[in-house]
């Protein structure tokens, strides 16, 4: 039979994530005139995570962070082959809520953090220069552990997939074929919830990009002789 895995909101959040993170890992790398790009594009990684997060406690069933948290007792029994269940399975799980802790770390890192040339993250200001400098370089030793995560994620995939089951299909289409008539369709995801995790998200992204700091100075008169 065929059931509802993931919500629109869902899918989209993955998608966005995946292009805007592998930008923001290029520009970083490049840097030059593209480090204002990645500024942009950090703060729009901040802003999906922070919708992801409510998105966690109010969206579809198989969307929801208590659905699919890997306990202990999940674990182990995925590994003893007793796990039944759709969504992220237990170690699915473990990636997904690695990259995200990850994924937020350097997305707040990079607002403290500076290029050591003229480019300054938006909430720079807030702390002294040798805590931007540590910030910075731990912003930068970050690129390797997501490289890591993303690349373990995409071999799951590709295991999977030489064994018969497409995990890319249902994030694209959002259902999928299952034998198991004890499963159902994913259900909540209200529209009330979609527009609460948007405007969070958005208040947040507008704070870490100085919303909240007080207006710069104005500059000093240009003497007129």
């Amino acid at each position: 039979m065929r059931i509802k895995v993931w919500d629109l909101p869902t899918r989209l959040f993955h998608w966005l994530l995946f292009v805007t993170v592998a930008a923001a890992l290029w520009s970083g790398w490049v840097g030059g005139s593209w480090i204002e790009w990645h500024g942009r594009l950090g703060l729009l990684v901040l802003g999906l995570l922070v919708f992801r997060l409510v998105w966690g406690f109010l969206g579809s069933t198989y969307a929801r962070f208590a659905q699919f948290a890997p306990t202990p007792g999940r674990v182990l029994a995925y590994l003893r082959g007793r796990w039944r269940g759709e969504g992220h399975n237990p170690l699915g799980a473990l990636s997904v809520f690695a990259l995200l802790g990850v994924l937020l770390w350097q997305a707040a890192s990079g607002l403290f953090s500076n290029d050591d040339i003229a480019f300054e993250g938006p909430l720079a200001d807030l702390v002294s220069s040798g805590t931007s400098t540590w910030l910075s370089g731990l912003h930068r030793q970050g690129l390797w552990i997501i490289l890591g995560l993303v690349g373990l994620h995409l071999a799951a995939i590709a295991v999977y997939a030489l064994r018969g089951k497409n995990l890319v299909k249902p994030m694209l289409v959002g259902w999928k074929e299952s034998d198991d008539p004890t499963v159902r369709s994913a259900k909540g995801g209200k529209l009330w919830a979609l527009l609460l995790a948007l405007a969070l998200a958005a208040v947040v992204v507008w704070a870490a990009n100085g919303g909240l700091l007080p207006p710069p100075p104005p500059p000093a008169p240009t003497p007129a002789w």
